[in-house]
């Protein structure tokens, strides 16, 4: 296991420094448009994002973050490339941390500003390099021999290196750091290799994942690798279409390593040849019932585990490890609460059942 990082605080969000790991997304909307893009960042806040970035392409994008932020809970993030006006209008605006490049800002003295209006605000800097961004004279540097994935990741932490020392020579660190890649092997590698020379927060994530389910299946994958190495304060998942989604498989990757566990953790049956009852109905109706009380619990940072079974193999034993759960068979099911049977009702009635049931467990240990 390898020591925490440095923190880093991202307007109250700490990144790094052993603080629970945080989960990012980016919004899709077009800056410029308010209300749209708030109306999403309601949405990824919804679903569990601590941090949300939005793309700064032009100045009257960079004078839309104020009135953004005067909307939003969450931290937000400016993602700025190659005009560092860019940059210091994002911070005129109350942006809580920028994402840039320092390589592509031209040059040094443009770097110098921003650093010096970022230190000013406490602003802090995530520098990204991605595969498909590496300078051509760093990469040429390590070219030669035959593991071109090698080649490539050290490429990528020589290009970080090298904005890193930009900012360090001006006395900025206030800095988290991501290298990504589509591939996963180049990806560990750099991370492992950046993670051994400096103790900068990291920020994970798969570039360009891909469509679900095989974007989700890449990120899971080469997320969780590098986390349950201990390498990793903060991820993203990259996936192509709804932001919404990649926020709540972030979160689900979080939870499976029992890495990030306030919130509701949804047990289900893959059904089979034995279930008796529309599981994959019921399965999504509880779902969409149990949010609001995800969310709740989530801000206090409370579990609950809930199962939602099929069958009379497996189903009566995962619902009694769960605090509540239900297991179905023949048009009816069972609800249990920490591993008690408590009711017998109709297929049509487990849902409903099994948020009553929930909801009565919350309500009975708040007061104990």
């Amino acid at each position: 296991m390898t020591h925490p990082t440095r923190p880093v605080n991202v307007s109250g969000v700490q990144i790094g420094g052993g603080a629970p790991i945080t989960v990012q997304s980016m919004t899709d909307t077009d800056t410029r448009d308010v209300a749209a893009t708030v109306a999403q960042i309601d949405a990824l806040e919804e679903a569990g994002c601590d941090i949300v970035r939005v793309a700064v392409p032009d100045m009257e994008a960079a004078e839309a973050i104020g009135r953004i932020k005067s909307q939003i809970a969450i931290p937000l993030v400016a993602d700025i490339h190659f005009d560092y006006r860019l940059a210091l209008a994002a911070i005129d605006q109350g942006a809580d941390k920028l994402r840039i490049n320092p390589g592509n800002l031209r040059r040094p003295q443009h770097v110098e500003a921003v650093a010096a209006a970022a230190a000013q605000r406490g602003i802090p800097i995530r520098v990204g390099v991605n595969s498909g961004s590496v300078p051509e004279d760093v990469r040429a540097r390590h070219e030669g021999g035959c593991d071109v994935q090698e080649q490539m990741a050290a490429a990528m932490v020589d290009a970080a290196l090298g904005h890193l020392e930009l900012l360090e020579k001006l006395d900025f660190t206030d800095v988290v750091v991501s290298l990504k890649a589509f591939d996963l092997r180049t990806t560990w590698l750099a991370n492992r290799r950046f993670r051994r020379q400096r103790d900068y927060p990291i920020h994970l994530g798969i570039t360009e994942a891909g469509l679900p389910p095989s974007g989700i299946a890449r990120s899971a994958i080469g997320i969780a690798a590098l986390l349950q190495e201990g390498i990793g304060d903060t991820i993203r998942v990259s996936l192509t279409g709804d932001p919404v989604l990649q926020v709540r498989v972030g979160r689900e990757i979080l939870s499976s390593l029992d890495l990030r566990t306030a919130g509701i953790t949804l047990v289900t049956c893959p059904t089979c040849g034995r279930c008796e009852i529309d599981l994959a109905g019921m399965a999504r109706t509880v779902e969409e019932k149990l949010r609001p009380i995800d969310r709740e619990l989530r801000r206090a940072g409370r579990s609950l585990r809930v199962a939602v079974m099929g069958c009379v193999v497996n189903g009566p034993g995962e619902a009694r490890e769960a605090d509540v759960g239900i297991a179905g068979g023949a048009a009816r099911g069972v609800v249990f609460v920490q591993g008690k049977p408590m009711a017998t009702v109709a297929e049509s009635e487990l849902a409903e059942a099994l948020v009553s049931a929930v909801r009565g467990f919350l309500d009975t240990h708040r007061t104990t």
